[in-house]
């Protein structure tokens, strides 16, 4: 089994994090679990109004069924658990797209909290509204577009492999000065 050497700093998290589809049939500790989540909860939100809740999910026939909420979800069904992140109705005319800003930011530091601890992630996209609310049970005012799977990588190795060459843009293809 590969390990790192250590925790990583920021920076090494964000470069060095993959996604990963493919999980080891091992659950996750309890505590990891609770890591993820409060490295959720922690992160910044518009007005600090920490509009999110988060539904956890380990039982597996119910992992099993959520994978059914999209056709790229497939994922869920061999997670060691995944995380609903459900918000407040973001369509009505007058909901702040701020929404899904704050959720992205809750959605990356429980990525990058897992990846610290040797955990992979992927996340999922609701197509099936009605399925994901009759399988998580959240209210109607509630809404839920992703969930985010987490397990061990089923190959170790995916922990500590360099980045892809020519996986990311040039900084100088995105980046523009003051103006377009």
């Amino acid at each position: 089994m590969t390990e790192r050497a250590g925790p990583l700093s920021a920076w090494d998290a964000i470069r060095t994090k993959r996604v990963i589809r493919q999980f080891a049939e091992r659950p996750l500790a309890a505590e990891d679990i609770e890591r993820i989540l409060d490295a959720g909860r922690h992160a910044a939100s518009s007005k600090n109004e920490q509009r999110w809740d988060f539904i956890v999910c380990r039982d597996r026939a119910h992992l099993a069924e959520l994978a059914s909420v999209g056709p790229w979800a497939g994922h869920l069904a061999r997670a060691a658990a995944a995380i609903a992140l459900v918000t407040p109705d973001p369509r009505p005319d007058d909901a702040p797209l701020s929404i899904f800003f704050d959720l992205g930011q809750a959605a990356a530091n429980m990525q990058l909290a897992a990846w610290e601890l040797g955990i992979g992630s992927v996340p999922a996209t609701v197509y099936d509204h009605d399925l994901a609310r009759r399988l998580l049970g959240y209210p109607a005012d509630r809404y839920c577009e992703f969930l985010l799977s987490f397990g061990y990588p089923a190959d170790p190795a995916a922990l500590t492999a360099p980045p892809r060459p020519g996986g990311r843009r040039a900084l100088s293809e995105i980046v523009h000065e003051e103006r377009w």
